[in-house]
């Protein structure tokens, strides 16, 4: 959602006709909480034609087995080799020297290989091998289907977070959330289609949840955590009363209206025009969708919310599934970070004990209302870490062979998917780039994903560029 400030609501002030100007001094406190603040609901905007919102929802050209998406990020690079991808020889050999070359691009020197410091075992009917550090996750495995050969193209952080996020690691490119939000509009046109949650502090910026060259309705609206809680910025307006902000906003959209009527189209006051009428019945539904209050004891248990370890991250979960039961089209929580070239032992089992049991209450509470079906949950980082030490008790970045899980959605569930080599550092098995589990994620929310395009600078566009393939081996 774009919320200008006041100088960018009176652009080209100097150049409108003098009783414009004159409105624009009189008005400029109006206006000016009006950009920072308006976001009330009003019924009699909320009851006006469906088709005259950009985000009104709208069905896949294909057939879909979801309805929506929500991704939880987990910022860093969460070391497959500890939490999923159990390596016996890795353990036999700890201290050895890798007996094979290492990548020729790496971001940090590493040493021989170091064995996890965590044991494993089975669980589930599926017999999945988990990490002792995600007793909650192990609970529900056969729920997953976790893919273990994931790859991508980049070693740092900021490329390989642009290129989960967008598909390209070098260009600005639209968000996967924007894709999807502009294929599917959303199901409630009284909050976003696409929500990403505490995405602060992310190396990709606001690229990772941008709508770059698709029209800005599709861009991500932002719910930053700010003194210990969370909340979308300027949704609250104290200065106004609703029938005060409803006047503002009408003169506003008219003197945007007559200069659009001059300047001809222009894609992003048209949005923002949209903007401000979504933010105004917003700013209703926000606040209830987004308190957790209410929350019964149970669900508060299950998610660990009175655990100041899992409080945090389990606000988030709680959250994601709210507004994805409330029509929002996307929602990512993002978890940070998993970034251990160090410290590795201490500090990737906080990571997961943070993490854990809100990420496996999401996906049993899902479940159990009926949503799992129809929600994508996807859970992952930028990339995995070396089998190889960093220092003694660290491991480097790893694109070149990782895991990821996903669940529910029309994915199978009690699956593992594909393998790395014996000390988990190459993707060797059924190898799945980006590119192709966007494919993936395109097919199960009913689009061809080399067909789903937009035309910009005089060429196709697709989420997947010219690559990727769905996967079926993971499909239901």
């Amino acid at each position: 959602m774009i919320i200008p400030n006041r100088r960018s609501l009176c652009h080209n002030r100097e150049s409108l006709p003098m009783n414009r100007r004159a409105m624009l001094r009189m008005s400029a406190t109006g206006f000016g909480a009006l950009a920072l603040h308006t976001f009330l609901a009003d019924e009699a905007r909320a009851a006006q034609p469906a088709a005259a919102s950009p985000l009104l929802a709208r069905k896949p050209p294909l057939a879909a087995r979801a309805k929506r998406v929500i991704f939880l990020f987990m910022h860093g690079g969460p070391s497959q080799v500890d939490l999923f991808d159990y390596k016996p020889q890795l353990q036999k050999d700890n201290g050895k020297p890798l007996p094979f070359d290492k990548p020729r691009v790496v971001s940090s020197p590493t040493g021989n290989l170091l064995a996890s410091p965590f044991a494993f075992s089975q669980h589930g009917q599926a017999g999945a091998t988990v990490s002792e550090i995600l007793p909650h996750i192990a609970g529900i495995s056969d729920e997953l289907c976790i893919i273990k050969s994931m790859y991508g193209t980049n070693s740092r952080h900021g490329g390989a977070l642009l290129e989960l996020h967008t598909g390209s690691d070098t260009f600005a490119r639209p968000s996967m959330g924007s894709w999807i939000t502009y294929g599917l509009g959303t199901e409630n046109q009284n909050l976003p289609g696409f929500i990403t949650i505490d995405p602060s502090g992310s190396h990709g910026g606001a690229n990772a949840w941008s709508s770059g060259f698709l029209p800005a309705h599709f861009q991500g609206t932002q719910i930053a955590r700010k003194d210990g809680g969370y909340s979308i910025p300027f949704l609250q307006n104290p200065l106004n009363t609703p029938e005060r902000q409803r006047m503002e906003l009408d003169l506003l959209a008219q003197m945007n209206q007559r200069h659009l009527a001059d300047s001809g189209v222009d894609s992003a006051l048209e949005a923002r025009i949209a903007s401000y009428e979504l933010a105004f019945r917003m700013q209703m539904e926000v606040p209830q969708v987004q308190d957790i209050s209410s929350e019964p004891k149970s669900m508060r248990d299950l998610y660990g919310l009175d655990d100041p370890i899992t409080k945090e991250f389990a606000e988030q979960c709680i959250m994601a599934r709210r507004f994805s039961e409330s029509g929002v089209r996307f929602v990512q929580a993002s978890h940070r970070y998993w970034d251990q070239h160090g410290n590795l032992k201490k500090d990737h089992a906080a990571n997961a004990a943070q993490m854990d049991k809100p990420v496996a209450a999401l996906i049993q509470d899902l479940k159990q209302r009926g949503l799992l079906e129809e929600t994508l949950v996807i859970w992952g980082g930028e990339f995995g870490r070396t089998p190889v030490a960093q220092g003694t008790d660290g491991r480097d970045h790893n694109q070149h062979g990782f895991t990821m899980f996903l669940a529910g959605g029309g994915v199978q569930p009690g699956l593992q998917f594909g393998s790395t080599d014996e000390y988990g550092y190459y993707a060797v098995d059924n190898r799945v780039h980006f590119h192709d589990l966007h494919a993936t994620i395109l097919h199960l929310l009913g689009f061809d994903h080399k067909k789903f395009t937009h035309r910009y600078a005089g060429r196709d566009f697709r989420l997947t560029d010219v690559h990727g393939r769905v996967v079926h081996g993971i499909l239901a």
